[in-house]
């Protein structure tokens, strides 16, 4: 099935709040928090460059 323009399929970043970008940033510590050390290093990285892709945001709206 095709996308029709505007649909959230059109591989698009999706927008967040603020509110929300603190939401996912909190869990997303509580997620790296929580791995294993058995889990894949890639994994740990993963998370790890996204909060502070995440802190790097909200930075600016914090002062």
């Amino acid at each position: 099935m095709r996308s029709h323009e505007g649909q959230f399929s059109d591989n698009r970043p999706i927008r967040r709040s603020p509110q929300e970008k603190r939401r996912l940033l909190a869990e997303l510590k509580e997620t790296l928090a929580g791995i294993k050390p058995h889990n894949s290093p890639t994994l740990r990285t993963t998370l790890l460059a996204r909060i502070k892709e995440l802190e790097a945001e909200l930075a600016p709206e914090r002062k």
